[in-house]
């Protein structure tokens, strides 16, 4: 067998010829970053595509050569407020170019911010799609708002320095309101910090009867890091979540989905406590205020009542002296209505007699005889039946004109 063979780097150089083919220059690819790293001013990673159920289905090392790093990076940086790290979705402009020593690679010489930043709002109008359906995205919002709000349960990572903000805050009020303030550790960026916030708030949901509200609290930092708190399972468990929930996370530009979903969303954690700061001040105002018009109608009360006791006490000597003269006014006028109150008393009476007299009359045996009736009486006692009457007795028959004897005469058996 005759073999014909050629070099290895022979066969690299055709390689490297092959991909000099127009097709594979100056290529706008998407894909996710993996592994990014700088050594030696230069920027190299992974980029890799996944289907949707996450597996890997491409891959292949890039790099971004010093001549281009500080340019695309800082590009990069100034529209998405990072630099270009892994986990990433990005857009970019490679050419593929084969070394005889280190093999295939993309050279990275362009890149569009747009793409990513155009992910993360895609993602997070899915999220807060998902919770409307969900009918839960309103909740936390809708929760009455507290009074007093003094009692806070803060989640954060102890040593942030936006924890830090947060309580120098919080001791420099000049209206020197005391606070009951109670941390509940949590990491606060990587791919970690959705857990363990959710861990944290569910440490606070166990004791909320002890508190007012709950603040999420971080400083800023890349928007890779914060984009980590765009995670459904997060913002469910805040929509959700039994006390109003205040979110003061990054800087003025910063945005995550936690700030759509939450009670109360400010821009840093400073203003988080300026905002706990201005409502206890109201609460305070609204306190003195109240006891300013307490005060103001008490002593109006008091004084009312202090001239009325003055005008009272000015008359009682003119009461003393009037009270006898009213007194014996009445007492003359009385006087003066006795005789007739008497005499109408007596002829009321006088008339009522001579009714009860003229019905007397009316009623007496005398007027009864008048009308033809007589009285019956056998030894003085009145009979009222024959057999009252013995035979032969004598009977006494008294009339309206008189009396005469009557016997009486033995039955016929």
């Amino acid at each position: 067998m005759d073999l014909q063979a050629v070099t290895l780097s022979e066969f690299n150089r055709r390689l490297g010829a092959a991909l000099a083919a127009p097709g594979l220059r100056s290529v706008w690819v998407t894909a996710e970053t993996a592994d990014v790293r700088v050594s030696n001013g230069h920027m190299y990673m992974e980029l890799i595509e996944k289907d949707a159920a996450g597996a890997t289905v491409a891959r292949i090392g890039a790099s971004i050569w010093a001549s281009n790093l500080s340019r695309l990076n800082g590009m990069f940086a100034a529209a998405t407020g990072a630099n270009i790290g892994s986990g990433m979705k990005i857009m970019v402009c490679v050419s593929a170019t084969f070394h005889a020593v280190y093999g295939l690679r993309a050279v990275i010489t362009g890149i569009n911010p747009d793409y990513t930043l155009g992910d993360l709002l895609r993602r997070r109008r899915e999220i807060l799609q998902r919770l409307a359906a969900e009918g839960v995205a309103g909740m936390n919002r809708a929760l009455p708002a507290p009074r007093p709000v003094l009692r806070v349960a803060i989640v954060s990572a102890r040593g942030a320095a936006g924890l830090g903000d947060f309580m120098h805050q919080i001791a420099a009020n000049d209206s020197r309101l005391r606070f009951s303030l109670r941390l509940f550790e949590a990491v606060m960026q990587g791919e970690r910090a959705p857990q363990s916030i959710i861990d944290a708030l569910g440490r606070v949901a166990a004791e909320a009867d002890s508190f007012d509200v709950v603040a999420i609290i971080r400083g800023g930092g890349a928007t890779s890091d914060l984009a980590t708190l765009d995670n459904y399972d997060l913002a469910a468990n805040v929509a959700q979540f039994p006390l109003p929930v205040i979110v003061g996370v990054g800087h003025e530009r910063d945005v995550t989905v936690l700030d759509y979903v939450a009670w109360l969303s400010v821009k840093t954690p400073t203003a988080a406590a300026e905002w706990l700061i201005a409502r206890g001040k109201a609460e305070l105002d609204l306190l003195v205020r109240l006891a300013s018009d307490t005060v103001r109608l008490s002593s109006a009360h008091v004084s009312a009542g202090m001239r009325r006791l003055d005008y009272i006490a000015g008359q009682l000597p003119q009461l003393a002296l009037n009270q006898p003269q009213r007194h014996r006014a009445r007492l003359d006028n009385m006087a003066a209505q006795l005789p007739l109150l008497a005499q109408g008393a007596l002829h009321t009476r006088a008339q009522r007699l001579h009714a009860l007299g003229e019905l007397l009359q009316a009623l007496s045996p005398e007027a009864t005889m008048r009308r033809g009736y007589s009285v019956l009486r056998v030894d003085g006692r009145a009979v009222t039946s024959p057999q009252q009457i013995p035979d032969g007795a004598a009977v006494e028959a008294t009339l309206a004109g008189g009396s005469i004897i009557l016997e009486r005469s033995a039955s016929k058996s």
